[in-house]
This record gives structure tokens, C-alpha cells and sequence, in this order.
């Protein structure tokens, strides 16, 4: 089972061919300076290209796996997991979609909200924040939330603000989601709220892959 709604109907609606993400060596130096205290930046190669995030005090990353196409990483609060978790921070990649002439960030995420909206069609709610440029390349920025989550057997809400780009091959995604109080209508979205978050985030961006560069990718950090 998805530990996240969210992610879990965006992977689901991703299919492409057979590749390998490697970004270990990224996430450990990022690790090590977060158990120092800092909100540091990740920069990690996902695919065809570096996708920079910052990963905020407080946080650690407890997964990380690549499977086909398919590429996720997730981060939540000091003291608990990737199975029991309050908040989660979760970067996920799709190999070669941007190739779709169909799709675009907007529809992507409209996908990810249609799909878990069937989940929970009664406290279902959405919000567009924006739909434009980050960092030269198309993207799009939504809130989504369940007041009764599956994935928690109803126990909770889930509530999500999901960033998507579409890079020069791949998708990429950038998602806060948190749990609180389930609800048996609709949750009211703070926008305010949510873009603080999306600021803790920042920056969120894609860099080339030069070959032979290794961590801390010095070509994307002075970019």
C-alpha cells in the first residue's frame, strides 16, 4: 500500500521504459547536514536531469527507490516514519513522460486530483495556485486534500501541495503533504498556509547532467 495518497495515484498513472535513478550519494550528504540542524539544500540526479529542492529543519529522509520508470524519495519528521507520519515531503520522478504531447503540468496534476477524489468523493477539495515557468520549464502548483484518507482508513485527513514540472525528457514532482483531524466534508484550504510551506521548499529547480560530476554538482549550485 502507498504510504501517501497522493503519491500513490501519481505513480499509478505513470507508465514508461526501464531505468535507474541514482541519487544515494546526494541524499547522505543532505542527511548529514540535517542531523546538524540545517534546512539544506538537495541537489540529486533523478533521470535525465539534477533536481534541486531544499529539505526543511526537522525533516530526514527514510525512503528512497527507483523502479522502472518510476522514482520516489520521502522525508518526514524526526521520531516517526514513512509508515506513521504527521508530514512528508516526497520527490518523485517519471522517465520520458515530458515526450506526451498530451499531457502538461496541469494535467498531470489534474490526474493526481481526479484519481483520489474518486477516493473520497464526499471531503474532496482543490485549489490552483499557479501555472507557468519554474526555473525555465513548465509547471504547475496545486492543493489537493481528503478529509478522510483511505490510506489511513478514514483515522485522518490528508491534504497535499503538489508542484509539477515537466523537464526536457522526464516529470518531476515536488509534494508537502500533512495529516490532521478527519473531516466528513470538505477541508478548507489555507492558501497562505500552503505557500509558506511551497517557500521552505525553494529553490525548485532543474539543472543538466554534466558527466563525470559527482556531489555537491558545483555546475547547478552556482546555476
Amino acid at each position: 500500500m502507498f504510504k501517501s495518497l497522493f503519491v500513490g495515484v501519481a505513480l499509478l498513472s505513470i507508465l514508461a521504459p526501464m531505468a535507474y535513478a541514482d541519487s544515494n550519494t546526494a541524499v547522505n550528504v543532505v542527511e548529514s547536514y540535517r542531523q546538524q540542524g540545517y534546512s539544506v539544500k538537495s541537489i540529486a540526479p533523478i533521470f535525465s536531469q539534477l533536481l534541486v529542492t531544499s529539505l526543511p529543519k526537522g525533516f530526514k529522509t527514510v525512503f528512497e527507490n527507483t523502479r522502472g520508470s518510476q522514482y520516489i524519495r520521502e522525508s518526514v519528521l524526526d521520531g516517526e516514519n514513512e509508515n506513521k507520519w504527521t508530514q512528508m515531503i516526497t520527490i518523485t520522478g517519471a522517465k520520458d513522460l515530458a515526450s506526451n504531447p498530451n499531457l502538461s503540468p496541469m494535467k498531470f496534476v489534474e490526474n493526481i486530483a481526479g484519481g483520489f477524489k474518486g477516493a473520497c468523493p464526499d471531503s474532496f477539495s482543490a485549489s490552483g495556485i499557479s501555472e507557468g515557468k519554474i526555473s525555465g520549464y513548465d509547471g504547475f502548483i496545486a492543493i489537493v486534500s481528503c478529509g478522510t484518507s483511505p490510506t489511513t482508513a478514514g483515522q485522518t485527513s490528508e491534504s497535499a501541495i503538489i508542484v509539477a514540472i515537466k523537464g526536457e525528457r522526464d516529470y518531476y514532482t515536488v509534494q508537502w503533504a500533512e495529516r490532521e483531524a478527519p473531516s466528513k466534508t470538505p477541508i478548507a484550504i489555507d492558501t497562505t498556509k500552503w505557500t509558506d510551506k511551497l517557500k521552505k521548499l525553494a529553490p525548485i529547480k532543474l539543472c543538466p547532467i554534466v558527466p563525470g560530476e559527482k556531489a555537491p554538482y558545483p555546475s547547478c549550485v552556482g546555476s
